[in-house]
């Protein structure tokens, strides 16, 4: 029985070029094998398309149900789809350039026709150790890395100073190559960087000695990286534009990953600052006055009451972590701690407190 092609492409027998062209296009771009489509329905397809998209083989099909140039359906090996259709030109079948078909879809052919593509340089990343203060206060690095990076004496063109620049003979200026191939399902037309020029379309009368006319080299750099307040450990930074150069393209990004020390004081909760108080059983029962020394290392005397329990926080506003104007707190945990040993005097004084109910 003879396949409706109409129905395989979804469209109406009156249907335009235009609308066939539209129709193939969508279910091409969906069952593609190359993205994980149905190679059987793919075929299916792109045989209808082949009959439809021809002015002469349509009118045949509509009367007879088959075309008469290539076989009627079921000849051949693919149910009627003879690949001797697409083999190009002069046997009798059409030029059938899917990359004209899926342009938009680029992505499955390698490239976009008639759209040009900015190329970029390679992400790199690295990873940096910060002290607790740095990563708390913020600060500044500056980190020496091997990278490739544009070429300073030529600035990127790879052309020697002072040097004019010649339209490229591989593409004729274009930068870039196409090129068509045959096969089962047709010809197919690839686009490819040009080699000799590297995609700009023109080269230099002479290199530049330094980067020898590639534009860009591999070299140590120095980044400065500003470390920002309140980051955490494990933490990744993105740092647009300072990763690997490309010639005629972006540079790609840096990620820099940052570990913390841990500080023998504090610790970090979210946007407070924590840190460990032990105090001595009589301080805990009566209260005392202490001197801490604050993460940026200022002075600072606190009071503490009298404590209620065993563990207790006392809470100082404001000197923890500040963000953008925000401000965490300073949790300071105050634990009272028992002596290891105790003289006769103070244990008689702690009977007589035993006598008192306390």
């Amino acid at each position: 029985m003879a396949k409706n092609y109409y129905d395989i492409l979804g469209v109406e027998k009156k249907a335009t070029q235009d609308e066939v062209k539209k129709a193939f296009r969508k279910l091409a771009q969906k069952h593609h094998p190359d993205k994980g489509g149905d190679e059987a329905k793919f075929k299916e397809i792109t045989e209808a398309y082949s009959t439809l998209s021809d002015e002469k083989k349509r009118r045949e099909y509509d009367s007879y149900g088959q075309t008469f140039n290539g076989g009627g359906p079921g000849a051949g090996g693919f149910g009627g789809f003879d690949p001797s259709q697409f083999s190009g030109f002069g046997n009798g079948g059409v030029e059938f350039d899917l990359n004209d078909l899926f342009e938009g879809f680029g992505d499955i052919f390698g490239g976009n026709r008639g759209r040009s593509q900015v190329k970029r340089g390679r992400d790199i990343s690295i990873d940096i150790e910060v002290t607790f203060k740095e990563s708390i206060l913020g600060g500044n690095r500056s980190v020496l890395i091997t990278k490739v990076g544009k070429c300073e004496t030529c600035e990127g063109s790879g052309a020697k100073p002072g040097t004019e620049m010649d339209t490229c003979k591989t593409c004729n200026g274009a930068g870039k190559l196409h090129e068509t191939r045959n096969s089962p399902l047709g010809a197919f037309t690839s686009v490819r960087t040009c080699a000799t020029c590297e995609g700009s379309g023109k080269i230099p009368k002479e290199k530049c000695t330094t980067c020898s006319g590639h534009g860009v080299m591999r070299k140590e750099e120095e980044i400065k990286i500003q470390i920002p307040k309140g980051i955490d450990g494990g933490e990744m930074m993105r740092m647009p534009g300072k990763g690997e150069a490309v010639k005629n393209g972006t540079s790609g990004d840096l990620y820099v990953k940052v570990h913390v020390k841990p500080h023998p004081v504090f610790k970090k909760e979210g946007m407070n600052l924590v840190m460990s108080m032990p105090m001595k059983l009589t301080d805990a029962l009566l209260g005392t006055t202490a001197t801490i020394t604050t993460i940026d290392g200022k002075k600072l005397e606190v009071k503490i009451p009298a404590m209620d329990s065993a563990e207790q926080t006392l809470r100082l506003k404001n000197k923890g972590v500040s963000i953008d104007g925000n401000e965490g707190d300073l949790l300071i945990r105050l634990t009272a701690t028992l002596p290891k040993k105790i003289s006769s005097k103070a244990k008689k004084a702690i009977e007589e407190l035993r006598s008192e109910g306390l």
